[in-house]
């Protein structure tokens, strides 16, 4: 859609319209208004906002047949209510099935395969790791985002029994067998070396990669509201991954563009995805095939953007990492998290984070925006999505 502009001093504005929620003077009832003003005055219109009490709901493109004058950020008027009481707010995510199965009762499920993900060339180990659900006593059910625990065999140093470790689940809720009966794992083995040099493998991760075909493993979970989709089939969805953070990722977008998925689920994604991966080496990029498909296939729907740090060269000559790719398409990626139907979801190694801020930093203070003030809005009305570690 196209954003209508407003003309003032030789200059032009794009417009937007705010809607925030309230309280009435006299009456105390809550109540919802709406607001039409330029780009240049949405932050002063945020802190009289803010100073007020005011929440904001949504800020989104004002509609090309919306009045042509915006509201003055410094006098505006007393703008006109929309309705005298809010609708009462379902709360999301309700019945989203948690810790079904805890540590003192885990589930014993049973590996049906265990396999490589790491292509020639790739360095690292990187496993995809099945186990079957069939059995439980309640069935142990999950939905794309969550995590499921595994509690790994034998004791640690001080005897005890091995903690849990969380894992990002990577198939849907259908499992991989579309039978609903298994969930997937992608798992990195973990190795470093420590201050005296040597070598140390992590504990749950070895064992995971370690497991044969038919071994009984203890489950718990499943856990994670944070990383949920929304219902919503016209949906914009930006993901941002980095190395196995790219589990919840394959499972939105088997969800989108799997054939068999949506007719199991009856929901028709017809919106824009956009996957931003990243990896060492060609031969790391998890999943590569099945996202090369989708893409073939939803040409119009599906967009897949890769980040080759050992193989590609930023605009400065240095590695290519993820956060170069956004910072590349920022002024693109900011202008679709203008749209309230768009969500983003990082996934990955902490390290993302602060060159992603800074990308979107850049593209926000080019539209006269504060990324500081905008990005903990979005995480208020569920619409950005951070899981890292």
């Amino acid at each position: 859609m196209r954003v209508p502009v407003a003309t003032a001093g030789g200059t032009t504005s794009p417009l937007f319209t705010v809607v925030a929620s309230g309280i009435k003077a006299g009456s105390g009832a809550s109540v919802i208004r709406s607001y039409q003003v330029a780009m240049s005055g949405l932050n002063n219109l945020y802190k009289r906002l803010s100073a007020s009490g005011a929440r904001i709901i949504s800020v989104s493109p004002a509609s090309e047949d919306s009045p042509s004058a915006p509201v003055a950020a410094s006098s505006a008027p007393e703008p006109k209510a929309v309705t005298t009481a809010p609708t009462p707010k379902k709360k999301p995510h309700a019945n989203v099935p948690v810790n079904t199965y805890k540590p003192k009762t885990p589930f014993m499920g049973t590996v049906t395969e265990n396999y490589s993900l790491v292509k020639d060339g790739g360095i690292g180990r990187v496993q995809h790791i099945t186990f079957d659900l069939s059995g439980g006593e309640p069935q142990l059910e999950y939905i794309e985002g969550q995590s499921i625990g595994i509690i790994p065999e034998g004791n640690d140093a001080n005897g005890k029994p091995h903690k849990l470790r969380l894992y990002s689940i990577a198939s849907t809720r259908h499992g991989d067998n579309y039978q609903d009966n298994t969930v997937s794992l992608c798992v990195r083995q973990l190795e470093y070396k420590n201050e005296a040099g040597k070598q140390i493998y992590g504990v749950c991760s070895t064992y995971l990669c370690d497991i044969e075909p038919g071994s009984k493993v203890k489950i718990t979970g499943p856990v994670g509201k944070e990383m949920l989709l929304p219902d919503d089939e016209d949906a914009t969805i930006i993901m941002l991954a980095t190395g196995t953070g790219i589990a919840p990722m394959r499972t939105y977008i088997r969800r989108m563009f799997e054939s068999r998925e949506r007719d199991a689920n009856g929901w028709t994604f017809r919106g824009k995805a956009w996957l931003f991966m990243g990896a060492p080496k060609t031969g790391n990029l998890l999943y590569d095939e099945d996202f090369l498909h989708y893409e073939k296939e939803f040409p119009e729907n599906f967009r897949y953007t890769k980040a080759i740090s050992r193989e590609q060269q930023n605009a400065k000559g240095g590695r290519m990492y993820i956060q170069d790719r956004v910072l590349e398409h920022a002024e693109e990626i900011f202008s679709m998290i203008e749209n309230p139907k768009t969500h983003v979801y990082m996934c990955g190694l902490r390290g993302m984070e602060p060159g992603i801020d800074e990308a979107m930093t850049a593209a926000a203070a080019a539209k006269g925006l504060d990324w500081s003030e905008l990005r903990p809005q979005l995480k208020k009305a569920d619409r950005w999505h951070v899981e890292t570690y």
